[in-house]
């Protein structure tokens, strides 16, 4: 489709979604970040839904300003994937020994490892680099600096909520890791205390929703926050690369002769510096990943409904942004009042999966559909592989 321009705003809103289709609360939402004066566009993604501040699945440039709710209080959240040389027909009968493998050796839910992984002792992890990223948690705030034990043993660590790690096979047999995660606790910990920060500077005050806050370029509040969400964003990049990593020494051991491709990676919680229309801005993706053209990227949809390994068009009308995912279309308490473990039985059917009372609330049902949301985004990106679920493990 193309996209629906909403008007109304300071800034249109460049819509890759039907505008009725959105659910009131969200689109009060990107009317209020369209009025900020510092905003350069917005454009929506067709998953688009209501979160804290900002939407997720909006994409907001800013003229030297950015703010910290636009990028997620899960700084770098996002996806990598890995196609193997394996066919389904090579894997073992019994997926539910191999999912067990897989949980060992990457703690999920609020586990960890009992002590901080080695980077040089996980096959083909690169080394160089290590030292400069966790000299750089010194200089993060202060507010922090209790938890570099914590943040030292969650690195290499899935996570819970809608965070996974897949065992999926593609149209023609061959198997793919995927997983999905983010920069743990640590970075939930920077998001807040900056997000507490912005709300309390004088030039947000009069904000419709001071949860917009946003800090301003050339300040040291702007600095402050850059530096701590690089880190942050790196640090989720980091984790799953360990992760994947610890996940491709598991199928070596029990997988024989199997190999690997070079892994695709995307943020899709983050802020990146891009030029658009001759001007230099600040770009937050919440819920949306970068589609410039060429760029690889991975728009899953939920536990039992496949996954999309997509190339980007550079649609600079959308900031070379695509959605980052189906999307939910009611929020977690809902889906636990709505749903019956008999319902997620149902619906991950033939996937070795959780089938309990602690997962409902990621129960497909509760996403949108994820054939809609990628024949919404055509423009946006184009399709180089379709997945679908043999194994899925969630905290």
């Amino acid at each position: 489709m193309t996209y629906n321009e909403v008007t109304g705003t300071r800034r249109p809103l460049r819509m890759w979604a039907e505008p009725e289709s959105v659910d009131p609360q969200a689109m009060q939402q990107l009317r209020n970040v369209a009025n900020l004066e510092w905003v350069h566009g917005v454009a929506v993604m067709p998953d688009v839904h209501h979160g804290k501040g900002a939407t997720v699945g909006s994409v907001i440039a800013m003229k030297d300003a950015v703010s910290p709710a636009a990028v997620g209080v899960d700084i770098g959240c996002g996806m990598t994937a890995v196609k193997t040389t394996y066919k389904v027909s090579q894997l073992p009968d019994n997926p539910a020994y191999l999912r067990g493998k897989l949980e060992q050796a990457v703690p999920v839910g609020f586990g960890h490892h009992k002590r901080p992984v080695d980077p040089g002792k996980v096959h083909g992890m690169k080394t160089a680099g290590w030292a400069e990223f966790w000299k750089g948690f010194d200089d993060l705030t202060p507010a922090v600096h209790a938890r570099r034990e914590r943040a030292e043993v969650q690195l290499g660590t899935l996570g819970g909520g809608n965070h996974f790690l897949e065992v999926c096979a593609d149209d023609e047999g061959v198997v793919w890791i995927v997983l999905h995660s983010g920069s743990r606790n640590i970075g939930k910990e920077l998001a807040e205390h900056h997000i507490g920060v912005a709300r309390r500077l004088s030039h947000n005050q009069g904000l419709v929703d001071r949860d917009l806050a946003v800090f301003l370029g050339k300040t040291p509040e702007m600095d402050d926050y850059r530096r701590d969400l690089f880190w942050a964003q790196d640090y989720a990049r980091r984790n799953r690369s360990l992760m994947m990593g610890l996940v491709c020494d598991v199928l070596r051991r029990h997988l024989p002769n199997i190999a690997f491709e070079q892994p695709i990676s995307c943020h899709h919680n983050y802020v990146a510096e891009e030029r658009y229309d001759g001007v230099d801005v600040l770009v937050t993706r919440k819920g949306a990943i970068r589609a410039g053209s060429g760029d690889l990227g991975i728009i899953p949809g939920s536990m039992a409904t496949g996954t999309y390994i997509v190339k980007g068009l550079g649609n600079s009308l959308a900031f070379n942004s695509a959605s980052h995912g189906a999307g939910r279309k009611m929020s977690r308490t809902r889906a636990k009042k709505t749903f019956t473990v008999k319902d997620l039985e149902a619906q991950t059917l033939g996937v070795e999966c959780r089938k309990d009372s602690g997962v409902i609330d990621e129960i497909p049902g509760a996403y949108k559909d994820l054939e809609s949301v990628m024949a919404a985004q055509t423009d946006l990106v184009q399709v180089v592989a379709h997945l679908r679920q043999l194994i899925c493990i969630k905290g």
